[in-house]
């Protein structure tokens, strides 16, 4: 799963609907600063139509995690878009030292532009400083690496914005119920992402004096873990009003969970949005009434900030000449209201 330090939220906020950066970040520039004429910014943004050819490295690690598959499969699509994109994907590690094989060789290759979402940020920091240094422009793809120097531009997820949208979301549903009861259904607790996620809901909670969070329970982003840890909560909590499960994964497995147990007496807010989170949320059948976004299309984002990198282009809609050095996209809440926008992101 995802992991970001709280630092990257730094960056700027962009929604994700159903398409990636392509109609939120038309273009991007070079690093070397452009002659204008006049005061505005008369950069050339990059539109759909084919421009100069652009060679991608791709690299990311295993997709073991539908969210993990995902990322590749929003990266292929979009390079698939444009014609004059070429896309050398590698087949994904999670074993740091084969990951930097695969980064070495696309190096090697020496494509234009290299996207990087690593195993392990800090351990693939100096393969990053490489390619820079190389010429190469990367762009960071949500675990963000160790050193600024590393990267040109970080794209990727905000996990206390999460945390806080599940939590708003929550108190406003219960903002009227005296001694309003929730338990929260967590990550790993040794990621980072994971405290995160518990910090921004907590920080929410603190707006709503009426609704106390009585149990939580960690579990390992699994559908095996999800509907096990599930089963002691409710085992333990008799009453509650609402669940937040961080990961729609292993919220398959506490679904679960929660039909046998036969309890309906509370709503769920799920985690980064899985299709079939959505599609429960649609059918409006089960506790499941929302979830919060964790967007894989940041990978198809990544790709339109390398091509018009690659093509030295700027960001339609932006006064300034150079791209920022940070992106952070917006945890969207999905509910029956607006799922139909949202599905086309939805993850397998």
């Amino acid at each position: 799963m995802p992991e970001i330090p709280t630092t990257s939220r730094r960056g700027l906020l962009f929604g994700t609907a159903a398409v990636g950066a392509g109609a939120l970040l038309t273009a991007c520039t070079s690093n070397e600063p452009k002659k204008n004429d006049t005061a505005t910014n008369n950069a050339p943004a990059a539109d759909d139509k084919p421009g100069k050819a652009v060679t991608i490295g791709f690299a990311g690690p295993q997709a073991d995690h539908g969210w993990l598959n995902a990322i590749n499969e929003n990266a292929k699509s979009r390079a698939k878009k444009y014609s004059e994109v070429t896309l050398e994907i590698t087949e994904g590690s999670n074993d740091t030292a084969a990951q930097i094989g695969q980064v070495q060789t696309l190096i090697n290759k020496k494509v234009d532009v290299l996207v990087i979402l690593p195993a392990d940020g800090k351990a693939l920091t100096q393969i990053g400083l490489q390619a820079m240094k190389a010429g190469i422009p990367v762009i960071n793809l949500d675990r963000i690496f160790a050193s600024p120097q590393a990267y040109r531009c970080w794209i990727g997820g905000d996990n206390y914005g999460m945390g806080l949208n599940a939590g708003n979301y929550i108190g406003q549903q219960l903002k009227d119920k005296p001694n309003a009861k929730v338990i929260e259904l967590a990550g790993m607790d040794n990621l980072e992402l994971t405290k995160q996620r518990t910090q921004g809901f907590d920080d929410a909670l603190k707006n709503y004096p009426n609704i106390k969070k009585v149990a939580r329970q960690a579990a390992e982003f699994t559908v095996e873990s999800g509907q096990a840890k599930m089963a002691q909560l409710l085992q333990a909590q008799s009453q509650f009003d609402a669940l937040w499960n961080h990961d729609d994964d292993q919220g398959v497995g506490a679904l679960r969970a929660i039909a046998q147990a036969g309890r309906k007496d509370f709503l769920m807010v799920g985690g980064a949005g899985a299709k079939s989170a959505m599609d429960a949320i649609k059918a409006d059948n089960s506790v499941l009434k929302a979830t919060v976004l964790y967007p894989p299309t940041m990978a198809a984002s990544a790709i339109d900030l390398a091509r018009t990198l690659g093509q030295a282009k700027g960001i339609g809609g932006l006064a300034e000449l150079e791209i920022p050095a940070s992106i952070t996209l917006y945890s969207a809440v999905v509910t029956k209201d607006n799922v139909d926008e949202y599905l086309p992101t939805g993850f397998s």
